[in-house]
């Protein structure tokens, strides 16, 4: 009794580890306003200060997966969350972008040891239904504190004056220790037989450039070019610059990943060969469950949670919300996950695991899809709030259930790699998700303010020089702002261009619905994502299962 007790006590801290990690992904989605004033970040800093920790996080979970079972999951998630706490007040007391983004660096290095070993921890302490159960559990709380952060969020942000956003992050200190307590108290420790070898370092920096220029080609393309280099934005790095009158940094970025990419299979494919560690076991890709699985959890994921980086955006700088009560709003989002897992629990053994991720993708579809389709300038928060309901429900069925999907069939010997893998594909495709629909926001947003500009009565009137200069000067503030400058634009106009108030409402009603219209591409964007990751798990289950039925 004692045991079991302990054990499912135990879940309740390792849920409580994961939570951290997941909310301080996503509580800077509602602070970012704040943030960006704060420290004066451009749109480029404020997608590097999001993916800088998603890349990082991605692309070491591998690593720390291979370390925890040699040295012990219970010892590195301790660790990681001493550093992650440590990078956590860093973030909280940072002055300038530099700062902020080296702190979520250092918070993606810790998070990278919590979510393996979590994950790991779970399948080493339960087993048959119990673990179904655990998996609920675990999953469940990731698609609930996916909501609930920006909801913390915003109300420190508001509620604490300027600088509560950075309480957002020093929060974590006394959470964390509590977490760390529990650990160490109720969850038994846990490794697993190794090869000879050592840890696979080389595995492990090929892959992070393979990862950094992957997810690089995507935030910058817009910025330095897609194809042909950009003039106005040089890539300089120390006395180094890209030259101007060629090719792009961002093709030749994107071939790099490529080409890392077949490296890391033949080094990987060598090591095995020869009997010794590796970063990535090649061989739990013919685990067909699990390959299906990977396959349709990494185009999930590209289209699950880039949009919650684009709605607090709009709901504070278009519709004029407050953080806390664009945080408010996203609650439906969270109503609807802790909805999902009371459903899910319920039906355990009773709806086949698969059959939950599909009705979840397809609520997570419909949802998005309803943002995109009903977001308007000036229509208030209420029209979106039951397709975020939607979507929440949809986000806390199929992230429950998925990661058991994935696992079914993993043998016990590789459970500790499998764990590591499936949470890397999904994190990969969590980062590409967030680099391509923030590159769809932003795009979207300056080209659908440029023509809504254009048509002004204000522009017509001017030269065709001075109506070039105007559009630019206005869509850079918008864009390079992430927003943060839309609530000011028809004033910026007044005072910069000399526009009249009738001339400055008009401006600022075009700049406004040009960031509903990038929203609403990015919603689109996502839902296409989905229907792919949708189609993907008719593929996916058990083929053990699959033939008892």
């Amino acid at each position: 009794m004692t045991k079991t007790r302990n054990r499912w006590i135990g879940l309740v801290f390792i849920s409580m580890a994961i939570s951290l990690v997941i909310i301080d992904g996503t509580i800077v989605n509602t602070i970012f306003p704040n943030v960006i004033k704060a420290l004066d970040l451009t749109s480029t800093q404020v997608q590097w200060v999001q993916e800088s920790y998603v890349l990082v996080f991605a692309s070491l979970l591998l690593v720390w997966g291979s370390i925890a079972d040699r040295i012990g999951r219970r010892r590195l998630l301790v660790l990681g969350l001493a550093i992650f706490i440590g990078a956590s007040v860093w973030a909280g007391f940072s002055n300038d972008a530099a700062s902020m983004i080296l702190a979520r660096i250092a918070q993606g290095i810790g998070g990278a040891m919590v979510l393996p070993t979590t994950l790991s921890l779970v399948n080493a302490n339960f087993q048959g239904k119990e673990r179904g159960i655990a998996f609920a559990v675990w999953g469940s709380t990731i698609g609930g504190m996916v909501a609930l952060g920006p909801v913390l969020g915003g109300w420190l942000a508001t509620d604490f004056g300027a600088d509560g956003w950075r309480l957002a992050f020093n929060i974590n200190l006394p959470l964390g220790l509590i977490v760390i307590a529990g650990l160490l108290f109720w969850v038994r420790e846990s490794k697993q037989e190794q090869r000879d070898g050592g840890i696979d370092l080389v595995g492990a920096g090929i892959s992070v450039i393979m990862f950094a220029t992957l997810v690089f080609g995507l935030i910058e393309g817009r910025m330095y070019g897609w194809w042909q280099a950009s003039t106005n934005n040089i890539f300089t790095i120390g006395d180094f610059s890209w030259p101007t009158d060629g090719l792009s940094i961002i093709p030749v970025s994107l071939a790099v990943s490529v080409l890392f990419f077949v490296i890391f299979v033949l080094w990987e494919k060598s090591r095995e060969k020869a009997h010794k560690n590796v970063l990535l076991d090649l061989d739990l890709f013919k685990v067909s469950s699990f390959r299906n699985g990977s396959i349709a959890a990494t185009i999930i994921s590209m289209g699950e949670f880039g949009l919650l980086f684009a709605i607090p955006l709009w709901l504070q700088n278009v519709e004029g919300l407050t953080p806390v009560s664009s945080g408010m709003v996203l609650l439906w989002l969270a109503g609807g996950a802790f909805l999902a897992s009371g459903v899910g629990g319920a039906m355990s053994g009773k709806l086949p695991a698969v059959r939950a991720v599909q009705i979840g993708v397809l609520f997570e579809l419909v949802g998005v899809a309803g943002i995109a389709l009903v977001a308007t300038t000036g229509g208030g928060w209420w029209p979106v709030a039951p397709f975020l309901l939607l979507y929440g429900i949809g986000v806390g069925l199929a992230t429950a259930q998925l990661t058991g999907v994935i696992m079914v069939d993993v043998p016990m010997t590789k459970i500790g790699q499998a764990s590591g893998s499936q949470s890397t594909v999904r994190q990969i495709g969590s980062a590409l998700g967030i680099a391509v629909l923030g590159t769809v926001l932003f795009t979207a947003t300056q080209a659908s303010a440029e023509a809504r500009l254009q048509d002004t009565a204000y522009v017509q009137q001017l030269p065709e020089t001075a109506q070039d200069e105007f559009i630019a000067g206005l869509t850079d503030a918008v864009v390079d702002s992430a927003g943060a400058a839309l609530p000011g634009i028809g004033e910026f106009a007044k005072a910069n261009f000399g526009a009249s108030d009738e001339a400055a409402t008009e401006i600022q009603t075009a700049a406004n619905d040009g960031f509903t219209d990038g929203v609403k591409a990015t919603g689109w964007a996502a839902a296409g994502f989905l229907a792919l990751g949708l189609i993907s798990t008719f593929s996916m289950g058990s083929k053990r299962r699959r033939n008892k039925e």
